[in-house]
């Protein structure tokens, strides 16, 4: 099996966040987790994972701290997988990708499972990126500051235009 590239040191937050969470299970275990699933038994039956590759993938999770395992509410003997705080953070995430396969990923018509407003019972607004004035912005609209340290300096920005991320 090749070894699997990491990204700790990478200065750009992309190459970070796919480096904790960055693979397709991890990110299907965190939407299951966001559905209230937590026992091992919960996620493999809902994902048709192998059980090695379910448990490589919790492990990791906690690792990087999106879920924390603790003993079962009930009081039994297995573990219960929960989202931490730096976990629920991926809400965003999650529901953007969501969006996205909603939008691109489906003919007119075609039957997909929804995200609801649990108060109205409605669909969510599609998510937008905004500037800190409010108005709605896109990759034209922006500029990646990439922060470079010097020696016996402080960091030096210098900015990359085209809307990369």
């Amino acid at each position: 099996m090749v070894a699997r590239t990491r990204f700790d040191a990478d200065p750009c937050p992309v190459a970070r966040s796919v480096n904790a969470i960055g693979d397709w299970w991890s990110l299907l275990i965190v939407r299951d987790a966001f559905d209230c699933s937590r026992r091992f038994g919960e996620f493999q039956r809902s994902l048709g994972i192998a059980k090695n590759i379910l448990t490589a993938r919790l492990r990791a999770l906690e690792e990087a701290g999106v879920l924390r395992s603790a003993r079962a509410a009930d009081g039994g003997s297995h573990r219960e997988y929960l989202l931490t705080d730096k976990g629920r953070a991926l809400f965003p995430v999650i529901v953007a990708l969501r969006q996205w396969g909603e939008e691109q990923c489906f003919t007119t018509g075609e039957d997909h499972s929804r995200l609801l407003d649990r108060r109205t019972g409605r669909p969510l607004r599609s998510l937008q990126i905004q500037a800190a004035d409010g108005r709605q912005v896109g990759p034209e609209d922006t500029v990646v500051e990439k922060v470079q340290e010097t020696e016996g300096a402080e960091t030096t920005p210098s900015a990359e235009a085209g809307g990369a991320l």
